[in-house]
């Protein structure tokens, strides 16, 4: 056979296969989960579980240049589970984002997580949408046996010398902020769900004195600081506080923390400048499993012993604060597809 009609018989066969080839799986809602302890499904649960389980992802989709299998139903819900830090989050979120099988043009994003909470705006069991997610490992560090007497922190934002000093600069990826008429809408969609308590979660706020520690859970908005070192401590709370009032201009109110937000959102960043999401359809849900700070009685060091995991008094009730909360959001979306495919979710309407 002659090489042109050879080359010409591969390239109608390539076109032929691309004329038919299926088309991209329209997704209305990405469910981005962070830790799963074991099996998605019938185990001790992590973040991924309960949305497998209960919205029915029954469908499982390789994903091999990202962490974990996806999971996707018959409603178009698709959810990815990052892996732990903000590399895994980042890279998973980007395998994701360029994956041919998936139409994630009118896709809305729900990052739903627990977190440490700030005793002084939240308490166990909580669930916080952020407005403001913030960076909180892009830094220069000074160890704290060095760190000057003046200073309040031996942590310093990139490129300066001293703590919070101004002008700020964020061109490293330190601040995202999500669309707040979306995260507006979500919390008023959800302010009133009711979440779980117990009688361990009422014991472990009896030892603080701050008044919305004291309380039972509740629906908030506030802001979420990420960072792949779990850090604690009273110390670290007041730092946490004030990084994020430092680069959100005192905009912001630091409530959670998150080890994968800013990854993940920094490869959204990069995925909608590529033109293959809306960067203004992004939730980040972060509920409360323990406080990020020792009770009065307890130091630093021996309340961060104290915690590990599942250990955490509203483990479980954090996580079905995740689910129950998120899944509110999620099935509007769904019920009114044809009006929220066209345009975000309006805050004045609920």
């Amino acid at each position: 056979m002659p090489m042109r009609t050879c080359l010409l018989g591969l390239l109608l066969s390539f076109s032929h296969s691309i004329l038919f080839a299926a088309a991209p799986i329209p997704i209305k809602v990405v469910v981005v989960a962070m830790y799963e302890p074991g099996e998605d499904t019938g185990d001790a649960p992590g973040e991924y579980q309960y949305w497998v389980e209960r919205a029915h992802l029954d469908h499982v989709l390789p994903l091999d240049a990202g962490y974990h299998h996806l999971r996707m139903n018959d409603d178009g819900v698709l959810a990815v589970l990052t892996g732990v830090a903000t590399a895994k989050a980042a890279a998973t979120i980007m395998a994701l984002g360029l994956d041919p099988r998936f139409d994630l043009s009118h896709a809305y994003w729900l990052v739903a997580g627990i977190a440490g909470g700030d005793p002084a705006d939240v308490s166990l069991g909580s669930a916080v949408w952020a407005h403001w997610v913030i960076d909180g490992d892009i830094a220069h560090e000074v160890d704290a046996r060095e760190i000057p007497s003046d200073w309040p922190t031996g942590y310093v934002p990139l490129r300066k010398s001293t703590p919070y000093e101004e002008p700020v600069d964020a061109g490293y990826g330190e601040t995202y902020e999500l669309n707040p008429a979306l995260a507006e809408w979500a919390y008023r969609l959800t302010k009133d769900t009711p979440l779980a308590d117990s009688d361990a979660m009422r014991e472990k706020r009896s030892h603080f004195e701050q008044a919305a520690a004291k309380r039972p859970p509740f629906v908030a908005m506030g802001d979420d600081l990420s960072a792949s070192t779990f850090w604690h401590g009273r110390r670290m709370d007041e730092w946490a506080n004030a990084w994020v009032r430092y680069y959100t201009g005192g905009k912001g109110n630091f409530m959670v923390t998150g080890m994968e937000d800013t990854g993940t959102l920094q490869s959204l960043t990069f995925l909608a400048h590529a033109g293959k999401m809306d960067l203004q359809r992004v939730l980040v849900l972060r509920t409360v499993s323990n406080y990020d700070r020792q009770p009065r009685e307890l130091s630093a060091a021996e309340n961060l012993a104290d915690q590990h995991g599942r250990a955490y008094a509203a483990y479980l009730p954090s996580l079905e604060a995740a689910y129950r909360v998120g899944h509110t959001v999620v099935s509007e979306l769904l019920a009114h597809w044809a009006q929220y495919e066209r345009a975000t979710p309006d805050a004045e309407k609920h």
